[in-house]
């Protein structure tokens, strides 16, 4: 009969405990010494990322951005009578000189009008000449008028002289003598009331005339109105351009004052760019800027800033001072650049995609073994277009990483590869 070793059995329940406890304490040592080491540094391709070298030299501080060509003439054409648009005989693009008829209207009421104008004015014009034979034959009527009491006047003055004679003579009394002295008297007044209405008649003569000529004009202006409105029923250019809209379709009943068309001179061509508000405040009239057309870049210089923002831009425009390139037209996208100042002898840099100006940020700088890059601060000073000032943080010749690291933020550096 087998008896049990009570001291073997307990033996060997110490020997698990302590192999567990000592297994225990491996794995909390294990945790602790693995919980203080620093996480391995992603791995990053170099080909996805853009690196720069900081240089010392002369940097230009430019402002960018995008607009459109916009004619400095712009002919608005619109209708200077009501009428129905009846044939549009030139399409938006097409040259036109300044007799070049655009589209036709139509308006029978302004027809009719314009053939009573003829017919008021031939009126005016047959009394005009009517008043004229006549005023000649009242003229006629009171110089023979005036004549005839001249002629009786003379008469009688000489046979008052005769009576005068006899009377001296005694051979007639003195009454036939008064007599011919009274015929005389009367005589005289006739012959001066027949000059007076012939000088009353040349006074009132000139405003019969000019009265009738003045209608004769007042009919003559309002044919050459309905004419004229008649002649404006084909519409024309008014200047030499380019036809950019036409804002009616045929068929279509238009107003006096309703925009037809707009013509535009591509000869006096400007630049309006779009600047972002936060960098408008350092431009001013009178810096240089070139536009890129994207066909061509053509020199200019700023002509006038708008006071006001639309949607966090600001207006500028460019008068453009060098010769077009072909195809500039209105409402062509271009980029422009307006030069604001030179920096000479700074530290600068590409422009990092999160880089503004006046600030301090964390960027990755590659270190000796160029695989690695470790993140640092850099204060940054003024920027242009695409490079920037380093006030501190880095050296001539570190390069940096200029594009997006957002995606290793809670990393401290990582590898290139």
């Amino acid at each position: 009969m087998d008896v049990p070793r009570k001291n073997v059995v307990r033996r060997r329940r110490i020997r698990r405990w302590c192999g567990a406890v000592l297994l225990l304490v491996v794995v909390v040592l294990i945790t602790l010494w693995l919980s203080r080491l620093e996480p391995a540094a992603p791995t990053v391709r170099r080909e996805t990322v853009s690196l720069d070298t900081v240089k010392r030299g002369s940097i230009n501080l430019e402002v960018r951005g995008t607009g459109s060509l916009v004619p400095e003439v712009i002919w608005w054409i619109p209708a200077a009578t009501a009428g129905r648009v009846e044939r549009i005989l030139v399409l938006p693009g097409a040259i036109v000189q300044t007799d070049t008829v655009l589209l036709e209207l139509s308006n029978p009421e302004l027809e009719l009008e314009a053939v009573n104008a003829d017919w008021t004015l031939k009126s005016a014009e047959a009394d005009l000449e009517a008043l004229e034979v006549t005023l000649r034959n009242e003229l006629l009527a009171l110089q023979a008028s005036v004549a005839r009491a001249s002629a009786d006047f003379n008469q009688a003055k000489l046979r008052e002289e005769v009576d005068q004679e006899l009377f001296e003579d005694g051979l007639i009394s003195e009454r036939n003598l008064r007599l011919s002295k009274v015929g005389v008297e009367k005589l005289a007044k006739l012959y001066e009331i027949e000059q007076k209405r012939l000088e009353t008649w040349n006074e009132s003569r000139g405003a019969r005339l000019v009265a009738q000529h003045a209608a004769v004009e007042k009919a003559r202006a309002l044919n050459e109105l309905k004419r004229a409105q008649i002649d404006s029923l084909r519409v024309r250019a008014g200047t030499s351009g380019v036809l950019e809209q036409v804002q009616v379709e045929v068929g279509q009943r238009v107003t006096p004052g309703t925009i037809l068309a707009k013509v535009t001179d591509v000869r006096t061509l400007k630049a309006v760019l779009r600047i972002p508000e936060t960098r408008a405040r350092d431009i001013q009239p009178g810096q240089v800027a070139s536009i890129d057309t994207r066909n061509g870049v053509v020199p200019g210089r700023v002509v006038r800033i708008d006071p006001a923002v639309q949607e966090g831009t600001v207006a500028v425009d460019v008068s453009l001072q060098g010769e077009l390139p072909k195809g500039a037209r209105p409402d062509l996208t271009i980029v422009g650049t307006i030069l604001i100042d030179r920096l000479e002898d700074i530290l600068h840099v590409g422009r990092p995609v999160h880089g503004q100006a006046n600030c301090t940020v964390e960027l990755f700088k590659l270190i000796e073994d160029g695989e690695t890059a470790v993140r640092v601060q850099v204060e940054l000073g003024r920027h242009s277009v695409n490079t920037v000032e380093i006030v501190g943080g880095l050296d001539v010749d570190d390069q940096i990483v200029l594009s997006d690291m957002s995606r290793w933020e809670e990393f401290d550096r990582v590898r290139l590869k």
